[in-house]
C-alpha cells in the first residue's frame, strides 16, 4: 500500500471526521461501545467508495482469486466500486453480495452475482471487523459452495478479536486501518 499513501491518508481523514461517533452503542456482537464506526457515512459517497476499492484493490494485489465479495450491507457499496475500478484499471473483477439468509423468492439464493463455482478461490470484503461475526457466517455460506476464501480485507479492524477469529478458520484478515488511528 505504500504507493497508495495519499489515498490512504483522505480515507483516514474521512473516516475521522464522518464515520466516527462518540457515544454508547450496542454493537452487532452484541457487546457495548463507547464509539461506533458508521463506514456507510463514509463508503456510500463517491470519494469514499472510490478510495476504498483502490485500497482493497492494492491489498489483494499478487493474490490469485476469481472475484470478491462479502456479506451485505456493510460490503455493498464497496463492490460496485470495486468492479468499476478494477474495470478501469484493465483487471475487471466479478463481485458478489452474501445475503444474510437465501432469497425468499425467484431463485432463492443466498449469494447474488456471477455464479461462482466449486473450486473458486474469493476475498471477502467488508467495512469495519469487530468479532468477525459477518467474515464467519459468510465463510459458512461459502464453503458447503466448494469455494475457498484466500483472505478477508476490512476497512478499518476494532480489534476485538475478528483478526483470531478468521485465523481459527484458516483465513488471513487484511485491515487498511486500525481502530488506534481513529480511536484515541
Amino acid at each position: 500500500m505504500i504507493e497508495l499513501r495519499k489515498e490512504r491518508q483522505e480515507l483516514l481523514e474521512l473516516l475521522a471526521k464522518d464515520a466516527y461517533v462518540r457515544g454508547k452503542v450496542v454493537l452487532s456482537s452484541g457487546k457495548e461501545s463507547d464509539y461506533y464506526i458508521d463506514a456507510r457515512r463514509v463508503t456510500l459517497t463517491a470519494k469514499g467508495a472510490y478510495l476504498c476499492a483502490r485500497l482493497v484493490l492494492d491489498a489483494v494485489r499478487g493474490e490469485s482469486y476469481d472475484a470478491i465479495g462479502g456479506p451485505t450491507l456493510g460490503a455493498d457499496p464497496m463492490l460496485g466500486a470495486i468492479g468499476v475500478v478494477s474495470l478501469q484499471a484493465g483487471k475487471p473483477v466479478n463481485t458478489f453480495i452474501i445475503r444474510k439468509a437465501p432469497k425468499a423468492h425467484g431463485k432463492q439464493q443466498q449469494v447474488e452475482g456471477p455464479p461462482l463455482k466449486q473450486g473458486s478461490r474469493v476475498v471477502l470484503v467488508d467495512d469495519v471487523a469487530t468479532t468477525g461475526k459477518a467474515f464467519l457466517e459468510s465463510l459458512d455460506v461459502l464453503t458447503p459452495m466448494g469455494v475457498k476464501v484466500v483472505k478477508a480485507v476490512c476497512v478499518l479492524d476494532r480489534n476485538e478479536g475478528a483478526r483470531q477469529a478468521l485465523a481459527a478458520k484458516g483465513c488471513e484478515l487484511l485491515s487498511i486501518f486500525d481502530i488506534s488511528e481513529i480511536h484515541k
